[in-house]
């Protein structure tokens, strides 16, 4: 089966280039560094051809409001024509868990344009809602950090290790398409601030981690419960403590 990963050098891509690989798939890493770029639509065409599947695990380099609008309109209608010009016969798309809750944010607003476009395609597609990354744990931190205090929101977060969202992608990719959305998480719940918290011990970084209701994470104010998967949610089996001594 030959299956084109848009995206598929950054961090979930690589590894489901490599996992694909070994099960014996054609998997082709697709990204501008390659010649493809589904902004412009450059190598779009040549790319795809004989392609059964295509899979998207690309993201804005701005998370800007307008432009990371701009990137996922763009880069999925360009994708999605291009696609049909090939006949695939199946789009895979990563996205996030609880991007329909979390619409005040531009990036979310931007992820939603994108499912839509897919489902109003006509294309048989499958996506994926991930939680969270155990790696974006320092970018998290990054991004609320005033002076040498992080101050996050205590909601409540089930995060899940990139090899696992590699893997889940996977096996949806060379499975049947779903036309509809699945989620996965990690198998652990923890407070945001306890997850940076424990993150940044580890690394022995000396920034406080503070619990404020009034933080807002990457401008959201969180709800409890608003970045937790459903009932339905495949869950994978990594553990944070055990991925910290991994790395």
């Amino acid at each position: 089966m030959k299956i084109v990963i848009i995206g598929g050098t950054g961090l979930v891509g690589s590894k489901l280039v490599s996992k694909l690989g070994e099960h014996g798939h054609e998997a082709v890493a697709a990204s501008p560094n390659s010649g493809v770029n589904t902004i412009t639509g450059q190598g779009l065409a040549d790319v795809l051809q004989g392609a059964d599947v295509v899979v998207d695990v690309s993201n804005s380099p701005s998370f800007e409001d307008v432009a990371v609008m701009d990137f996922f309109s763009t880069s999925t209608r360009n994708l999605l024509a291009a696609e049909k010009g090939a006949g695939v016969g199946h789009h895979v798309a990563l996205s996030v868990v609880g991007t329909e809750r979390l619409a005040e944010s531009g990036y979310f607003r931007a992820k939603i344009e994108q499912e839509k476009l897919i489902k109003e395609s006509g294309l048989p597609y499958s996506i994926v809602h991930a939680t969270q990354f155990f790696e974006f744990v320092t970018s998290i931190a990054q991004a609320a950090t005033q002076g040498n205090t992080v101050r996050l929101p205590p909601a409540l977060i089930q995060p899940i290790a990139a090899e696992d969202v590699a893997t889940a992608v996977g096996r949806t990719a060379v499975g049947t398409p779903l036309n509809a959305t699945v989620e996965i998480a990690g198998p652990e719940q923890f407070r945001l601030d306890d997850l940076i918290r424990r993150g940044l011990n580890f690394k022995v970084d000396p920034r406080e981690v503070v619990a404020d209701p009034t933080a807002r994470y990457f401008d959201l104010l969180l709800e409890e419960r608003e970045l937790l998967p459903g009932d339905e949610a495949t869950i994978y089996n990594s553990r944070f403590e055990e991925w910290l001594q991994q790395q």
